[in-house]
């Protein structure tokens, strides 16, 4: 078993040390100037979904309000909020109005909720992009926020800044917010979970693709004629599944780094976290019982037992957390608690796969399943 361990441990640092470069060399591109950058910015449309989302559009809103970037629009789906987010939408909407070149749409559905067949997220971002008029979509989720007034206007440089066929972008954000022990296995997740450097190298493999539906961008062009959302309308994870969806059309999503750019607020409580984790997470392990108990297994031997099996495979558990950690942002006190992380990681999982078994999954008063 020692032997086994280190070679998964060896393979996971293989995958973590390639992203690393990826993400290093990407960011390197988008520094300098680029004689190729277009004379006039591109037009922006920033799209925004938004259930019960008074706080953190109160925090989303005022940083689109101060970009600098000279042309951009916002376009807000209010899917049939309960609290004040009606209100918030409403003072925002007068504030965008005294600013040039940017406007602020709100988009507002029915109390019923989305058409059957839809998770009500995929709905409200279709809703959304058949509005927009923009070149670029920027898809963020409300509890986003752009760190300075010059943010989006590097979003649009590092979009412009793809490779030459790239034209969806997905980033990787900072995350902040309660429950960082639970949240921060996220970035630890996206950097040892998925080879990036191989998905553009692997255009016959829709599979080996993603997305972080938490910021993303795409060309107009290409989403109107895929309609991701619509082809994805009844998938609770929209975002994994839309990348691999864009990747087999022939749009291969390129991961940016974006932590100088967007912030992620995910959850205001340690219960509003685990409620959402559970949403997703046995989804994310196959959305099986036989996939999610081999994956509940292998997290649970590799990063939680681990230890007892030789001290360098411990000492391995605390350098990847502490990597990953670093890499997204997270505060040293979250590294030096990496076995609560990771044992929190395997209740939430069996959590979340009793959950989906029983059908009792819900989110923000809807049934998921």
């Amino acid at each position: 078993m020692p032997l086994l361990l280190t070679l998964l441990h060896a393979g996971i640092w293989l995958v973590l040390a390639g992203n690393l470069w990826y993400l290093r060399g990407g960011r390197d591109a988008t520094s300098g100037d680029d004689p190729t950058a277009p004379g006039e910015p591109p037009r922006l449309s920033v799209l925004v979904p938004a259930r019960d989302e008074e706080r953190n559009l109160g925090r989303l809103l005022p940083s689109l309000l101060r970009q600098t970037h000279p042309r951009f629009e916002v376009v807000v789906y209010d899917d049939g909020s309960t609290d004040g987010t009606t209100a918030v939408l409403r003072e925002a909407r007068a504030a965008f109005q005294e600013r040039n070149g940017a406007a602020l749409r709100v988009l507002h559905g029915t109390d019923d909720g989305p058409p059957a067949g839809w998770v009500g997220k995929t709905h409200a971002l279709h809703e959304a992009a058949r509005e927009a008029t923009g070149d670029v979509f920027l898809f963020l989720d409300a509890d986003a926020r752009l760190e300075d007034p010059g943010a989006l206007g590097r979003l649009a440089e590092t979009f412009h800044r793809l490779p030459e066929d790239g034209d969806v972008l997905t980033g990787f954000p900072r995350l902040r917010g309660a429950a960082l022990l639970l949240v921060s296995i996220v970035p630890n997740a996206i950097l040892t979970g998925l080879p990036w450097p191989l998905v553009r190298r692997t255009p016959g493999l829709p599979s080996l693709g993603a997305l972080n539906g938490q910021c993303w961008m795409i060309r107009a062009e290409p989403y109107r004629r895929h309609q991701p959302h619509a082809a994805q309308k009844g998938e609770v994870l929209e975002d994994v599944e839309i990348g691999r969806f864009l990747k087999a059309q022939g749009h291969t999503p390129v991961m940016r780094d974006v932590t100088g750019e967007v912030s992620i607020y995910m959850y205001e409580s340690a219960a509003e976290a685990w409620r959402g984790f559970r949403k997703n997470a046995y989804l994310l392990m196959g959305g099986t019982p036989g996939a999610a108990t081999l994956f509940v297994t292998l997290f649970l031997l590799t990063f939680v037992l681990a230890p007892l099996f030789a001290p360098w495979l411990g000492a391995s558990v605390f350098a990847l957390k502490a990597v990953t950690d670093w890499r997204g942002g997270q505060p040293a006190w979250v590294s030096l608690l990496a076995p609560l992380s990771f044992a929190g990681a395997v209740a939430l999982q069996i959590d979340s796969t009793i959950s989906h078994w029983r059908g009792s999954v819900k989110w923000k008063g809807r049934r998921v399943t």
